[in-house]
């Protein structure tokens, strides 16, 4: 039977991800999607310490700033519509108490930079080459904070500024980390403010550069996200109402593809496992107050208290309280 579609499968990456396996998440929001997901499965993940970073300069300044543990002080906020922020940060790290505000980057920052020093893999999922440049000091930004446009230059890397930049970068990481994998991919959400093809020219200027690291770098490996939706997933109904984002079903068949690609098989025992924790605290009774259901309570405790004992790495403290407090 003819099979109507291109199927895309990546190769099995020889360097593997399981529960000891710290790792770092970088970059846009697809990062979140793959990242978030570990971070629930109760991987030892961290994702996106600086909030969503969309280009490779914003997500080489943020790396840079993790290798040199830098702290945050006021000077290194602005203000603008009564928030204070970093221009090295989303605005989820925005605040109208500028101590607050501080606390939230350095407390970020600190773990971040812990867990990058120790990491197997760091996982960097950019989006666009388009960058806006501050036109006050000159630099880069990794947000604009609805500070008006006229402020910014907008412009695009090149193949060779992204290659030449990153290689600087990445001989730094071997540095503090030699045992470090880097994954890069490129998200594949469509930024269609600049058109079809302005947005494939970015694309391609991304996958062009990371091609040319990867060549360079034994440690540097390309997950294909972007061919995966773009080619295996060639349909309208892989995408959310703006047609622009992966649908949920898209993202489910992409992150099975990349923990195809990297999990250890042991690895997807656990995570089945975990699984059916979260399926049972998401059942909402129709009686709740009935011996039945304080059975199901009882018998989910005894399943994560015998998961705790089997695998004592797992944090699933919250789902335990949530069923004894049921």
């Amino acid at each position: 039977m003819k099979t109507f579609r291109t199927t895309i499968q990546p190769e099995i990456s020889p360097k593997k991800i399981s529960y000891h396996t710290p790792i770092l998440f970088i970059g846009s929001c697809f990062t979140e999607n793959i990242g978030n997901r570990m971070h629930q499965l109760k991987f030892s993940a961290i994702v996106n310490p600086f909030g969503v970073l969309y280009n490779p300069e914003s997500v080489r300044n943020g790396i840079e700033i993790l290798i040199n543990k830098k702290k945050f002080t006021e000077s290194g906020l602005d203000l603008f519509n009564e928030l204070w922020f970093s221009f090295y940060h989303d605005s989820e790290f925005s605040d109208p108490d500028k101590q607050k505000s501080l606390d939230r980057i350095n407390s970020s920052i600190e773990s971040a930079a812990k867990q990058l020093k120790v990491a197997k893999h760091l996982v960097i999922s950019l989006g666009t080459a388009w960058v806006y440049k501050y036109l006050k000091t000159g630099n880069v930004v990794s947000n604009c904070h609805k500070i008006p446009a006229k402020e910014f230059e907008r412009y695009k890397l090149s193949v060779e500024d992204i290659f030449t930049s990153w290689i600087a970068l990445i001989n730094k990481l071997n540095e503090i980390n030699p045992k470090l994998n880097i994954i890069f991919t490129v998200s594949p959400v469509r930024h269609w403010k600049d058109g079809a093809v302005q947005n494939q020219l970015s694309k391609s200027t991304l996958i062009l550069a990371i091609h040319q690291l990867k060549n360079k770098f034994r440690n540097v490996e390309y997950f294909p996200a972007y061919e995966i939706m773009m080619d295996d997933l060639r349909d309208y109904r892989f995408y959310a109402d703006d047609m622009l984002h992966p649908s949920n079903k898209a993202v489910d068949y992409i992150w099975d593809q990349f923990a195809q690609t990297y999990f250890e098989k042991e690895t997807f025992g656990i995570v089945n496992e975990i699984k059916q924790v979260f399926f049972a605290k998401n059942h909402r009774p129709i009686n709740p107050n009935t011996k039945e259901y304080n059975k199901f309570l009882e018998s989910q405790i005894v399943k994560i208290q015998g998961l705790v004992n089997k695998y004592p790495f797992l944090d699933l403290m919250q789902e335990l309280d949530y069923f004894q407090n049921s």
